[in-house]
């Protein structure tokens, strides 16, 4: 049976717990009062989404191509279907698939390059769909396989890769073994890769691996050639999740404090960004080579469920703070979006990164 799971990364678990102490390089002075978004990036293109379409249905956003322009979920207005749609920035929407409620559909895993948006669905009993589309038109959606294999995804943006003319994802093989799964854009027959030990794609052509280890990652895996690249130097009590430029490390130090870190997958560069009450808020290492996306705990985090939302700079190790009350954040491809509100009157904010 084809299962989709979701993991989340201890490393948020440990520092949970943990203020934001950024340090200005060098090291002794007191670190910089944050800096609101708008200030530090006025140039920066952001956007807001409704909650809900004009139909009256709760709209959640799963992917975002611009600030203003969105793929996401939401129901009928009878409830009896889950629809897939897109959100134009004038807030007309387009269905691009939609599913009976009775099969009790999700869509676990969605990504897009250039016009090509490609996404899996699953439905009763773990039976999981790949599908495609063009954003530019009107027509109907592609199927390209039903062999997904027992898919694992991991709310990363690299859960599915278009790459070379494919789509590639990771499945669980028997024993401690992955299978790197892809199929073309055109369809046709599924390649498999079986790679030893339990793999997560990262920027393509990478893997990396950690995905049950108690410490994290550890290699990094090069597909087009084969070269492994060991993570060096993350030192005792860590648990280190990496990207093929960029490793975060969180630890506890020997009187029990907790702190994150980022470093090269060789061990240099290695500075100290955050500790105390700083919580990783998303899946995926330093966004774009160039930032780091935590969150902040605060007195009501408890109450409300929601934290400061922050952006440390890598170049300047500047904390920028993107919003003071977030609650649900996601990041996909330069996008970083996130909810205020309560549950009566929930709005989405976007932030394009890639404009900063």
């Amino acid at each position: 049976m084809s299962t989709a799971r979701s993991r989340f990364g201890l490393a948020a678990a440990l520092v949970a717990g943990a203020a934001l102490l950024v340090l200005p390089a060098g090291g002794n002075a007191q670190p910089a009062a944050p800096v609101t978004a708008a200030a530090a990036w006025p140039q920066a293109q952001r956007g807001t989404v409704q909650a809900s379409l004009p139909d009256g249905a709760a709209y959640r956003p799963g992917l975002f191509l611009d600030a203003r322009t969105s793929i996401g979920t939401a129901a009928t207005p009878d409830d009896r279907y889950l629809r897939l749609v897109r959100v134009g920035p004038d807030g007309a929407v387009r269905q691009l698939r939609r599913l009976p409620r009775s099969q009790h559909p999700s869509f676990p895993a969605l990504t897009v390059t250039g016009d090509v948006l490609a996404w899996v669905e699953s439905t009763d009993g773990g039976k999981l769909r790949l599908l495609t589309a063009g954003l530019g038109g009107t027509g109907a959606p592609r199927q390209l396989t039903t062999d997904l294999g027992r898919a694992e995804f991991y709310r990363s943006q690299y859960d599915l890769v278009i790459a070379d003319g494919r789509v590639h994802w990771v499945a669980a093989d028997r024993g401690d073994v992955t299978q790197v799964r892809s199929v073309a854009l055109t369809g046709g027959p599924v390649r498999i890769l079986r790679q030893p030990g339990t793999w997560k794609l990262s920027a393509y052509p990478w893997l990396v691996n950690g995905v049950n280890d108690s410490s994290g990652s550890t290699l990094l895996r090069d597909l087009t050639t084969g070269r492994d690249s060991p993570v060096r130097d993350a030192g005792a009590r860590t648990i280190t999740a990496c990207s093929p430029v960029w490793c975060r490390v969180a630890s506890l130090t020997r009187d029990g404090q907790n702190r994150i870190e980022l470093m090269r997958p060789d061990g240099s560069d290695r500075a100290r960004i955050a500790g105390d009450t700083a919580a990783t808020v998303i899946v995926d290492v330093a966004p774009l080579d160039r930032f780091e996306v935590l969150a902040r705990i605060g007195p009501n985090s408890e109450l409300t469920g929601n934290n400061e939302l922050i952006a440390v700079e890598l170049a300047t190790r500047r904390t920028v703070t993107v919003s003071p009350d977030a609650g649900s954040v996601a990041y996909r491809n330069g996008m970083l979006w996130w909810s205020t509100g309560n549950l009566d009157a929930v709005v989405w904010h976007a932030l394009d990164l890639r404009t900063v």
